[in-house]
Protein backbone atom coordinates (compact mmCIF):
# COMPACT_ATOMS: atom_id res chain seq x y z
CA UNK A 1 0.00 0.00 0.00
CA UNK A 2 1.00 3.47 -0.38
CA UNK A 3 1.77 5.03 3.22
CA UNK A 4 -0.96 6.90 5.22
CA UNK A 5 1.29 9.95 5.12
CA UNK A 6 0.58 10.33 1.09
CA UNK A 7 -3.38 9.23 0.72
CA UNK A 8 -3.77 12.48 1.69
CA UNK A 9 -1.89 14.11 -1.32
CA UNK A 10 -5.15 13.63 -3.47
CA UNK A 11 -7.68 15.67 -1.31
CA UNK A 12 -5.26 18.52 -0.93
CA UNK A 13 -4.29 18.67 -4.54
CA UNK A 14 -8.14 18.43 -5.26
CA UNK A 15 -8.79 21.10 -2.91
CA UNK A 16 -6.14 23.54 -4.30
CA UNK A 17 -7.83 23.30 -7.55
CA UNK A 18 -11.20 23.87 -6.40
CA UNK A 19 -10.05 26.43 -3.96
CA UNK A 20 -10.87 27.56 -0.76
CA UNK A 21 -14.26 29.15 -1.66
CA UNK A 22 -15.67 25.88 -2.53
CA UNK A 23 -13.68 23.52 -0.02
CA UNK A 24 -13.63 24.45 3.74
CA UNK A 25 -11.10 23.37 6.15
CA UNK A 26 -13.79 21.25 7.54
CA UNK A 27 -14.56 19.62 4.35
CA UNK A 28 -10.99 19.27 3.31
CA UNK A 29 -10.52 17.20 6.96
CA UNK A 30 -12.68 14.92 6.25
CA UNK A 31 -11.88 14.44 2.44
CA UNK A 32 -7.95 13.61 4.01
CA UNK A 33 -9.57 11.75 6.39
CA UNK A 34 -12.28 9.86 3.34
CA UNK A 35 -8.12 9.33 1.66
CA UNK A 36 -7.14 6.64 4.72
CA UNK A 37 -10.27 5.34 5.92
CA UNK A 38 -9.99 2.32 3.26
CA UNK A 39 -7.32 0.92 5.13
CA UNK A 40 -9.42 0.37 8.15
CA UNK A 41 -9.77 -2.53 6.90
CA UNK A 42 -6.21 -4.01 8.36
CA UNK A 43 -8.91 -4.52 11.23
CA UNK A 44 -10.28 -7.71 9.44
CA UNK A 45 -6.97 -8.55 9.37
CA UNK A 46 -6.30 -8.35 13.35
CA UNK A 47 -9.87 -10.41 13.47
CA UNK A 48 -8.43 -13.52 11.21
CA UNK A 49 -9.70 -12.34 7.98
CA UNK A 50 -7.61 -13.33 4.99
CA UNK A 51 -5.96 -11.20 3.13
CA UNK A 52 -7.69 -12.18 -0.11
CA UNK A 53 -11.13 -12.35 1.35
CA UNK A 54 -13.56 -9.70 0.33
CA UNK A 55 -13.77 -7.91 3.88
CA UNK A 56 -9.67 -9.00 3.88
CA UNK A 57 -7.47 -6.22 2.97
CA UNK A 58 -7.29 -4.23 -0.04
CA UNK A 59 -11.18 -5.37 -0.55
CA UNK A 60 -14.43 -3.89 -0.27
CA UNK A 61 -13.25 -0.81 1.32
CA UNK A 62 -10.92 -0.23 -1.42
CA UNK A 63 -13.67 -0.30 -4.44
CA UNK A 64 -15.12 2.64 -6.21
CA UNK A 65 -18.38 1.49 -4.87
CA UNK A 66 -17.28 2.30 -1.26
CA UNK A 67 -15.73 5.14 -2.16
CA UNK A 68 -19.31 6.58 -3.88
CA UNK A 69 -21.05 4.89 -0.78
CA UNK A 70 -18.43 7.27 1.76
CA UNK A 71 -19.57 10.23 -0.57
CA UNK A 72 -23.15 9.88 -0.20
CA UNK A 73 -23.04 9.72 3.17
CA UNK A 74 -21.10 12.80 3.15
CA UNK A 75 -23.56 14.56 1.41
CA UNK A 76 -26.28 15.23 5.07
CA UNK A 77 -23.18 16.93 6.62
CA UNK A 78 -22.62 19.26 3.88
CA UNK A 79 -23.75 22.34 5.46
CA UNK A 80 -21.68 21.64 8.76
CA UNK A 81 -18.83 21.33 6.08
CA UNK A 82 -19.22 24.99 5.11
CA UNK A 83 -19.50 23.24 1.05
CA UNK A 84 -22.17 22.56 -1.57
CA UNK A 85 -24.29 19.08 -1.42
CA UNK A 86 -22.24 18.36 -4.91
CA UNK A 87 -18.72 19.17 -4.11
CA UNK A 88 -18.68 17.05 -0.94
CA UNK A 89 -19.66 14.27 -2.47
CA UNK A 90 -17.03 14.66 -5.30
CA UNK A 91 -14.50 15.63 -3.17
CA UNK A 92 -15.26 13.27 -0.29
CA UNK A 93 -15.88 10.03 -2.79
CA UNK A 94 -12.22 11.35 -5.07
CA UNK A 95 -10.67 11.28 -1.88
CA UNK A 96 -11.83 7.05 -0.41
CA UNK A 97 -11.47 5.92 -4.47
CA UNK A 98 -7.56 7.60 -4.87
CA UNK A 99 -6.81 5.44 -1.74
CA UNK A 100 -7.34 2.31 -4.25
CA UNK A 101 -6.33 3.65 -6.90
CA UNK A 102 -2.91 4.85 -5.56
CA UNK A 103 -2.63 0.79 -3.86
CA UNK A 104 -2.99 -0.65 -7.27
CA UNK A 105 0.22 1.47 -8.26
CA UNK A 106 2.29 -0.47 -5.48
CA UNK A 107 4.33 -3.27 -6.21
CA UNK A 108 3.32 -5.97 -4.26
CA UNK A 109 -0.25 -7.42 -2.39
CA UNK A 110 -3.12 -8.90 -4.49
CA UNK A 111 -4.07 -6.11 -6.08
CA UNK A 112 -7.66 -3.67 -5.37
CA UNK A 113 -11.54 -4.88 -5.42
CA UNK A 114 -12.31 -1.99 -7.41
CA UNK A 115 -15.60 -3.57 -8.67
CA UNK A 116 -16.60 -5.12 -5.28
CA UNK A 117 -19.55 -6.00 -4.94
CA UNK A 118 -19.79 -6.95 -8.38
CA UNK A 119 -16.99 -9.05 -8.45
CA UNK A 120 -13.93 -10.25 -5.75
CA UNK A 121 -11.33 -9.96 -8.40
CA UNK A 122 -8.25 -7.98 -7.91
CA UNK A 123 -6.45 -5.31 -10.34
CA UNK A 124 -3.37 -3.52 -10.21
CA UNK A 125 -2.62 -0.54 -12.72
CA UNK A 126 -0.44 -1.15 -15.50
CA UNK A 127 2.15 1.68 -14.39
CA UNK A 128 3.18 0.37 -10.80
CA UNK A 129 6.07 2.69 -9.11
CA UNK A 130 5.61 2.92 -5.62
CA UNK A 131 6.96 0.34 -3.61
CA UNK A 132 4.82 -1.04 -1.00
CA UNK A 133 4.96 0.08 2.29
CA UNK A 134 5.15 -2.18 5.12
CA UNK A 135 2.47 -2.67 7.39
CA UNK A 136 3.91 -1.85 10.59
CA UNK A 137 4.74 1.84 11.67
CA UNK A 138 7.82 0.89 13.11
CA UNK A 139 9.06 -0.44 9.30
CA UNK A 140 8.12 2.94 8.12
CA UNK A 141 11.09 4.64 10.25
CA UNK A 142 14.05 1.94 8.67
CA UNK A 143 16.04 2.34 5.94
CA UNK A 144 14.03 0.82 3.42
CA UNK A 145 10.86 2.69 5.09
CA UNK A 146 13.00 5.46 4.32
CA UNK A 147 13.08 3.88 0.99
CA UNK A 148 9.56 3.56 0.20
CA UNK A 149 8.75 7.37 1.57
CA UNK A 150 11.61 8.69 -1.19
CA UNK A 151 9.48 6.41 -4.11
CA UNK A 152 6.18 8.19 -2.83
CA UNK A 153 7.68 12.08 -2.68
CA UNK A 154 8.97 11.47 -6.34
CA UNK A 155 5.42 9.35 -7.50
CA UNK A 156 2.98 11.32 -5.29
CA UNK A 157 4.09 14.39 -3.87
CA UNK A 158 6.07 16.11 -6.10
CA UNK A 159 3.42 15.59 -8.92
CA UNK A 160 0.61 16.82 -6.34
CA UNK A 161 2.59 19.82 -5.87
CA UNK A 162 2.84 20.95 -9.15
CA UNK A 163 -0.50 20.26 -9.71
CA UNK A 164 -1.67 22.39 -6.66
CA UNK A 165 1.02 24.94 -7.29
CA UNK A 166 -0.27 25.67 -10.86
CA UNK A 167 -3.46 25.70 -10.05
CA UNK A 168 -2.88 27.70 -7.27
CA UNK A 169 -1.11 29.80 -9.65
CA UNK A 170 -4.16 29.62 -12.52
CA UNK A 171 -6.37 30.99 -9.31
CA UNK A 172 -4.49 34.14 -8.29
CA UNK A 173 -4.06 35.03 -12.02
CA UNK A 174 -8.02 34.58 -12.69
CA UNK A 175 -8.86 37.14 -9.24
CA UNK A 176 -5.93 39.73 -10.79
CA UNK A 177 -3.28 38.51 -8.40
Amino acid sequence: MASLLSHPAVPLVAAAVLGPSKVSRRLLLVAATASVFPDLDVIGSWLGVPYSHPFGHRGFTHSIGFGILLGLVAIPFAARLKAAPHIVFFLVALSAISHGVLDAMTDGGLGVAFLWPFSDNRFFLPWRPIQVTPMRIDGLFSREGLRIVGSEIAVIWLPALVIGGLACRYANKRNGF
